[in-house]
C-alpha cells in the first residue's frame, strides 16, 4: 500500500485555514480517498489536554520557551498516535496548523529561534513535515471581520495578542515559504471561499496526480 499525502494549512488568525480545510477534506472523500482531518494544537486526547493548557483566555501566561515545548509535546503525541498511522495506512491526513505555526508565533512572534524549534520538532516528532503546506494569506478588514463573527471579538490566549505581535507573524510566515518555494503554496484567501477552494484544488493536482 503506498503511503498516504500530508497537507497542513498555515496562516494568521481568521485566514480562513479551518474552513478550507474542511472544505478541502470533503472534497476528498467525495473522490473516495480515506482522509483524517484533524487540528494543532490537538487532534488526540493527550495533545487536546495540551491544547486547553495552551489557549485557555484565564490559563497560564507560558511564555514563548515554555508554549514551544507544550506544543512539541502535544505535536508529539498527535504525530505518533494519529497522523504517522493514518499515513502509513494511505490516507490522506488535513491537518489545521502544524510545526510551521510554532516557528511562526513562538519564533517570529516570541522570538525563539528557529533551529531551537525545529531540534524540539526533530526530537517529538522526528521532523516529520507535510507533502505540502498551503499558506493562506488575508486582507487585514476581511480577516478582522471574519474573527469578530466567528468568535464575537473574543480570541484565545495566543490569538488575542496585540497586532504588531501578529503582523510578526505574518512575516515569519512570508520568509518560511519564500524558504522553501517546493514545500508552500501561497493562496490569498480574502476572496469569496468557493474561489479559494477551487484554487487550493489546483494547488494539490500533483499530489493526486492528475489535473483538477
Amino acid at each position: 500500500m503506498s503511503r498516504g499525502r500530508f497537507i497542513a494549512f498555515e496562516g494568521g488568525e481568521g485566514a480562513g485555514k479551518s474552513t478550507q480545510a474542511r472544505l478541502l477534506a470533503d472534497t476528498l472523500r467525495g473522490r473516495g480517498l480515506e482522509v483524517v482531518l484533524t487540528r494543532e494544537p490537538g487532534g488526540t486526547p493527550g495533545a487536546e489536554a495540551i491544547r486547553d493548557l495552551l489557549l485557555d483566555p484565564e490559563g497560564n501566561d507560558w511564555g514563548a520557551r515554555a508554549e514551544a515545548l507544550l506544543f512539541a509535546a502535544s505535536r508529539s503525541d498527535h504525530v505518533a498516535k494519529l497522523i504517522r498511522p493514518a499515513l502509513e495506512r494511505g490516507a490522506w491526513v488535513i491537518c489545521d496548523r502544524f510545526v510551521d505555526s510554532t516557528r511562526a508565533y513562538q519564533g517570529g512572534g516570541g522570538g525563539l529561534p528557529d533551529e531551537d524549534i525545529l531540534a524540539l520538532h526533530r526530537v517529538g516528532s522526528g521532523g516529520l513535515l507535510p507533502d505540502l503546506t498551503i499558506l493562506l494569506e488575508g486582507n487585514d478588514a476581511i480577516v478582522a471581520d471574519r474573527l469578530a463573527r466567528r468568535d464575537g471579538g473574543e480570541n484565545d490566549r495566543i490569538g488575542g495578542r496585540d497586532a504588531a505581535f501578529h503582523r510578526q507573524v505574518a512575516e515569519a510566515f512570508r520568509r518560511f515559504a519564500e524558504a522553501e518555494p517546493q514545500r508552500f503554496i501561497r493562496i490569498d484567501s480574502s476572496g469569496p471561499r468557493e474561489e479559494t477552494r477551487l484554487t487550493i484544488l489546483k494547488a494539490i493536482a500533483p499530489l493526486l496526480g492528475e489535473h483538477l
